[in-house]
């Protein structure tokens, strides 16, 4: 055994890959759609509604509606 590091496994990409980061010290979740775009929940149901509802809950109306006040739209 040498002491390196073993290569990280290949992620997954494509049109249906979602991916969810629970955000470190908070409540929130950030999800990251398959078309970069991200936004930070409190309900993961709100979630997997704008994820699954691609591209038309990708919209700031749909973001002032499901984000608590002290989570903001993240730029891709």
């Amino acid at each position: 055994m040498s002491g390196d590091i073993p290569e990280a496994p290949p992620v997954l990409d494509g049109e249906r890959v979602y991916r969810i980061h629970w955000v470190l010290g908070t409540d929130l979740l950030r999800a990251v759609c398959h078309c970069g775009a991200t936004r930070d929940f409190e309900d993961p149901v709100a979630l997997w509604e704008w994820l699954l509802g691609h591209p038309d809950d990708h919209t700031e109306r749909a973001a002032r509606a499901n984000v608590p006040p002290r989570a903001a739209l993240t730029p891709a």
